[in-house]
């Protein structure tokens, strides 16, 4: 349950900003995030988005949303659609901890990735525009955006191994036998393909707001894991849903794909190549490996935080038992790569 804000403070704030004529807000917790508690905010005529750190003792690195605010204004002027940023706050005197404040997009937001209640048509055109926006994502110049220090440039596999590795092992919560043999086995076997690129981190249909009619995004959301990054690792990540059943977490693996008017995860990698013309195929079983590994690991923290209090959702302790069938499937991909190499 999300901790209330202390509004008056936070009026007195907006007000000193220029975001507001200085009359009383009201804040609405908004769903869905499982990192940092984020409110829809209404002052006066004005809606605008709070994203905050949570409270309590945090993972290292964690919760950044100072990057999250950093990307955004970056991002504001290229093909990738980001809300309007207003301000930075890092003065725990005013909710208890930094926050932004940014622009409420009116759209919507598809939680379920089989879009219950369309028509196959516009559930092709939802997957190809997702689709189109991470290969735009892939092809911005970060160098030119004054992102080249957002993160280290190359090696990026090994290096997250090694950091998802250490915030499992330091866990004071169990892992099981699967995630153990992937921190073994991966990074002995990253491939050699280097590329670096501007990455989301978290890319996924629920992180998307569409336009409220038409299937177009208008703004990308949760940029907290965003960095300097392999591009292959973002497009890996989203097509875990294919490989995920819905009856474990949010995925589309086992539907009918055809019936329903989604693409293929073939058909999928295949739009991104062309968008950014780039291929994809080779290794793939590694990076789908890697990145459901990664996400094992996430949960793994979400229930780590559960336990010490400071998870921001709800259904934190569910996503963190959900941690260890998806590092099963990640280690059934490890042994189709075994098997695949010579």
């Amino acid at each position: 349950m999300s901790v209330p804000l202390p509004l008056e403070k936070l009026a007195d704030y907006l007000h000193a900003q220029g975001l507001s004529d200085g009359g009383p807000i009201t804040a609405v917790p908004l769903t869905g995030g499982q990192s940092n508690p984020t409110f829809r905010l209404q002052a006066g005529a004005h809606r605008y988005v709070l994203r905050k750190k949570p409270p309590g003792s945090l993972l290292g690195g964690a919760h950044a949303v100072d990057r999250e605010y950093r990307v955004m204004g970056a991002l504001r002027c290229t093909e990738v659609p980001v809300p309007r940023t207003y301000v930075y706050c890092d003065d725990n005197a005013i909710i208890g901890t930094p926050f932004y404040i940014m622009e409420f997009l009116d759209g919507r937001v598809f939680e379920d990735q089989s879009l219950i209640g369309m028509q196959p048509p516009e559930r092709s055109a939802i997957y190809r525009e997702m689709v189109r926006v991470l290969a735009a994502l892939h092809r911005v110049d970060y160098v030119a955006m004054g992102l080249q220090d957002y993160g280290k440039s190359g090696n990026y596999f090994s290096r997250q191994i090694a950091r998802w590795s250490r915030q499992c092992k330091a866990s004071k919560l169990p892992v099981n036998d699967a995630m153990h043999r992937l921190m073994d086995w991966l990074p002995a076997h990253v491939p050699p393909d280097d590329q670096t690129t501007l990455v989301h981190g978290d890319y996924r249909l629920d992180n998307l707001v569409f336009h409220a009619e038409e299937p177009r995004v208008i703004g990308v959301l949760d940029w907290e894991l965003s960095t300097l990054g392999h591009p292959l690792s973002d497009l890996a990540y989203q097509c875990m849903s294919w490989h995920i059943p819905p009856s474990l977490w949010r995925g589309i693996g086992g539907l009918d794909l055809v019936t329903l008017g989604i693409p293929s995860e073939r058909a999928y990698m295949t739009l991104y190549e062309d968008a950014a013309n780039r291929a994809v195929t080779e290794h793939w079983d590694f990076y789908l490996a890697y990145s459901l590994f990664r996400m094992a690991a996430i949960l793994y923290g979400i229930a780590e935080r559960a336990v010490q209090g400071n998870a921001a959702a709800a259904d934190a302790a569910e996503n963190g038992r959900r941690a260890g069938p998806l590092a099963d499937l990640a280690w059934q991909r490890a042994l189709r790569y075994i098997a695949a190499c010579p």
